[in-house]
């Protein structure tokens, strides 16, 4: 079956389609030998030259990892600057709508009030699985121009279903956002596969999770052409500073290590679960494709509070699943530590 194309065109606010971007020296002149006298720049210290705007050489590395060309790929300060660009490209304030579903990444929700665009919070089902029966009337909601999805989901911890993925990029006609921030720790495929398949798909992931760099601030979006290209339109000139596209670029070059802190990491979720589900106040625990697991308990309120006195951070989820709490999983020891105190607390 062929599918039909979106036109990306037809739903960007009109005054971005008209927007000139800022030109700055360093996307005029992209060598890098010579006397650079064109930026106002600091003629002296190591650090007083503007960094690559396109992120070249960091986008090349990714390019040959997922399979994708670098026009395919986006460079942003975390994905929070990701999903903020999708309001601020699509969707007009005060006028537009986008939609998600909860309980989900509460950025959406900030976003989407800095932009003055409301937000759609459908519930998830029981087992946290999109209820596509309940989506469908939203399709012929024209103002709706983005749809969040995260998956695996954040609080919950699991893939969301990949046939209701497609159903949804098939037949909604706005843009989809895929946020795929955990991926790494999923059995499941990313859908940076299908970037090429749906023109209206965005698969947005992070350095900040199985890489290891959450002080770096770096995050990516996958897409077609077309929409990449509105990003690089509306972005900040250099978004992405030179220290931290270096230390993007020295995590890709180490595989090695990224590979084994994974594999570290994916094992003792496994060695953390079996090992809760045998105390008595753990109650459940909701299965993970992520580097978290979300665990229900008697007193979520309290266990967090007891746990935080002992120096024992996690998230109390309670406030959108009852009685739940949100363990990111440590080192071996750390992991440890905090099933010792879990046993003890009365």
């Amino acid at each position: 079956m062929k599918l039909e194309m979106i036109e990306i065109k037809n739903l960007v606010r009109s005054n971005i389609l008209e927007l000139q971007p800022y030109s700055s020296a360093r996307s005029e002149f992209t060598g890098k030998e010579g006397i650079f006298l064109d930026a106002n720049e600091n003629p002296f210290g190591t650090m007083n030259r503007y960094p690559d705007p396109y992120q070249s050489e960091l986008k090349q590395k990714l390019a040959d990892l997922k399979g994708v060309t670098p026009q395919n790929i986006f460079i942003g300060n975390g994905s929070d600057e990701v999903i903020d660009l999708a309001f601020r490209i699509f969707c007009d304030p005060g006028k537009d709508k986008a939609l998600t579903f909860s309980p989900t990444y509460g950025m959406y929700d900030v976003s989407a009030g800095i932009n003055n665009v409301e937000l759609i919070q459908l519930p998830l089902s029981a087992d946290f699985q999109i209820d596509l029966e309940a989506l469908k009337p939203y399709f012929d909601d024209s103002k709706i121009k983005l749809m969040f999805i995260c998956s695996p989901n954040n609080p919950t911890g699991n893939l969301i279903d990949q046939k209701a993925i497609d159903f949804i990029l098939e037949n909604f006609k706005g843009i989809v956002i895929v946020d795929e921030a955990y991926i790494d720790f999923a059995e499941g495929d990313s859908l940076t596969k299908k970037i090429n398949q749906y023109n209206n798909l965005i698969v947005s992931q992070t350095f900040s999770k199985a890489w290891g760099l959450a002080a770096a601030r770096v995050g990516t979006a996958y897409a077609g052409d077309e929409i990449i290209s509105l990003y690089n339109k509306v972005k900040p000139p250099y978004n992405i500073s030179q220290l931290n596209q270096k230390a993007a670029n020295e995590a890709l070059n180490n595989f090695n290590n990224y590979e084994a802190n994974l594999n570290l990491i994916l094992s003792e979720r496994k060695r953390v679960e079996n090992v809760l589900l045998k105390i008595e106040k753990v109650k459940k625990i909701y299965p993970s494709d992520a580097n978290f697991i979300l665990i229900e308990v008697e007193n979520a309120d309290q266990i967090y509070t007891t746990l935080v006195e002992q120096n024992i951070i996690t998230r109390n989820r309670n406030k959108q699943v009852k009685n739940c709490i949100r363990i990111s999983i440590g080192t071996p020891e750390e992991n440890d530590t905090l099933i010792n105190r879990l046993k003890n607390i009365q």
